[in-house]
């Protein structure tokens, strides 16, 4: 019976959003989910949590405490994978890169302008986050490349980072299918984002 009613709501959610694409623009749809999803998302995890019989704030703390630990123990190895982002920075081996992988994002309507960013974010999220702002800055928030950084940016994550922190603080070291099921997930993620930036904003 559970699993009923949890069908017909999804029906009626998945519904409701086909049916609005009819009735608004795409690029609207899309402008109306992006403002309503964070809000939604933190107001429906505690509501259902303590719909559960979880008590919601208890549970928080703990988690809390944990981050904490995990924190202490992954310091060193955030030392070393952000010597190795700076290394590969300062040898010139993004700029070779960029340069070799220009032509092909180009023709797919990734300007080249974004492959630095591109390349960083697997690496780093800051260093991702400084390029990013850096095109910001020069082409304008309302840009296509302003607009395509940032959306590159919340669709891909920082994956050398992730597996080499948290693979290794707890002390994991054949990963197997993590690395190609990451990257290819950020891959996708970045031809999505060009997908989406030219069907909404041309």
């Amino acid at each position: 019976m559970k699993n009923l009613k949890r069908k017909i709501i999804l029906f009626i959610v998945l519904a409701i959003l086909f049916a609005s694409f009819f009735i608004f623009s795409f690029t609207e749809v899309m402008m109306a989910i992006s403002v309503i999803a964070i809000p939604m998302i933190i107001v429906i995890i505690p509501i259902y949590g303590h719909a559960k019989g979880v008590k919601v704030y208890e549970v928080f703390t703990d988690g809390a405490k944990e981050g904490f630990q995990v924190a202490l123990r992954i310091i060193p190895f955030l030392v070393a994978i952000f010597l190795a982002i700076s290394a590969f920075r300062s040898s010139g081996a993004m700029d070779i890169l960029t340069w070799i992988i220009s032509p092909i994002t180009n023709s797919i309507g990734m300007p080249g302008e974004v492959v630095p960013m591109a390349l960083m974010r697997p690496l780093s999220g800051s260093g991702a986050l400084g390029i990013m702002a850096e095109l910001i800055t020069t082409h304008g928030p309302d840009s296509f490349i302003g607009r395509l950084a940032s959306i590159m940016m919340g669709s891909t994550e920082t994956t050398f980072y992730i597996l080499a922190v948290y693979f290794g603080s707890i002390n994991v070291k054949q990963t197997r299918h993590a690395l190609p099921a990451a990257l290819t997930a950020d891959l996708a993620g970045m031809i999505a984002s060009v997908v989406v930036c030219h069907a909404i904003f041309g």
